[in-house]
């Protein structure tokens, strides 16, 4: 396939020339296993000016430490929070700075098996042959303790709890068994530079409980909702600026637009104004990423329906569409906010006042 044709690229290759830069700069001592040192782990994922690189994740710079320090250790790493708290892209950044490669992934469904976590057989072969390593077919679990890199893994709790406890073995004693086959060939044990790095949404429908065993062998991070709004804000802004570009569209959110989109998640996210309004909060989830996604579309609706100046009316218009999905209360919640906080703020503020004349597509 063409490289222009695919949408999304993997981080060791979004970002290649950085890591390059910080690979070429690093003299930091490097743990087994690893390309680059935790310090420049950290440079990738929250910026170096110096090396040109940019800043990636905004939240708790703590946060990244500590991470990097258990990918470190022998417990595995588990990111838990809401959804859209950018845990998944947290993951894919650790493991292409540390193995080069984050596409080693598990993608946990209530379908998930076990052959799909550590390994499966080609059954042609294995009834041609009987059980034989060309016959192995090997699943990312297998992939990066073999080749001594992280493993990730999306959505653990939304497996099957008999078949999350295949990590526990994993984890214990760092090898997978394969008793199909004889001699060195019955296990695989895991090369320095493995780890496993999991991420978990403890807010959607479905979730499955961890049992205590298998909780005892990660470290538990919290990924929280970005606090500052300056942050979000510039978050929101080299994001959509991005994923515009990369959809060929010249329109861009000015500043004014990004302040008013980020002020209303807040609102709606915190359940308080900043003029101490009380609202009632959604049960929509409202996060950094999804504001980035409203902020695309606004864009994308500027571009091709509008004279490509995107305005309140298409952040409005994107936000109403964020919000009422499942839960028909939202949808009273909403129109409560139009009419108290925006319709206030309309007053004085040309760009509410365009926010509040989407309020008529509440009613449809």
């Amino acid at each position: 396939m063409h490289k222009a044709t695919i949408l999304r690229e993997p981080a060791e290759v979004v970002h290649a020339a950085e890591l390059d830069r910080l690979r070429a700069a690093d003299t930091g001592a490097r743990p087994a296993g690893w390309q680059l040192s935790p310090r420049a782990v950290r440079a990738f994922v929250l910026g170096d000016r110096e090396l040109d690189v940019r800043q990636k994740f905004y939240g708790d710079d703590a946060l990244v430490d500590r991470c990097v320090v258990t990918l470190m250790s022998n417990r595995g790493l588990l990111l838990v929070g809401e959804p859209g708290t950018a845990k998944s892209m947290l993951s894919e950044l650790f493991a292409a700075a540390i193995g080069g490669d984050s596409t080693c992934t598990i993608q946990g469904t209530s379908g998930t098996t076990e052959d799909q976590i550590t390994y499966s057989w080609n059954y042609a072969l294995l009834l041609a042959e009987g059980p034989t390593q060309r016959a192995l077919v090997k699943g990312p679990m297998y992939v990066a303790a073999e080749q001594g890199k992280p493993c990730r893994f999306e959505e653990v709790t939304r497996v099957q709890p008999e078949i999350q406890d295949v990590l526990i073995g994993v984890l214990s004693d760092k090898v997978i068994h394969v008793p199909e086959l004889s001699g060195g060939e019955a296990a695989v044990f895991a090369e320095r530079g493995f780890n496993v790095l999991a991420t978990a949404n403890l807010r959607d429908r479905g979730v499955h409980e961890m049992s205590s065993a298998l909780k005892r062998r990660f470290n538990f991070e919290t990924v929280r909702p970005i606090a500052d709004r300056r942050l979000e804000e510039s978050l929101v802004k080299q994001q959509t600026a991005t994923l515009l570009a990369q959809s060929e569209v010249e329109t861009r959110l000015t500043d004014d637009v990004v302040s008013l989109l980020v002020t209303a998640f807040h609102d709606l996210r915190d359940g308080v104004t900043a003029e101490g309004t009380v609202i009632e909060r959604p049960s929509a989830v409202l996060s950094s990423a999804e504001a980035v996604a409203v902020g695309f579309a606004a864009g994308l609706d500027a571009q091709y329906f509008g004279d490509g100046t995107v305005g309140g009316e298409h952040v409005a218009r994107q936000l109403i569409g964020t919000v009422l999905k499942d839960n028909p209360d939202d949808g009273k919640k909403l129109r409560h906010y139009f009419d108290v906080v925006v319709k206030q703020r309309a007053k004085s503020d040309r760009q509410w006042r365009r926010v509040l004349e989407a309020r008529r597509e509440l009613d449809r």
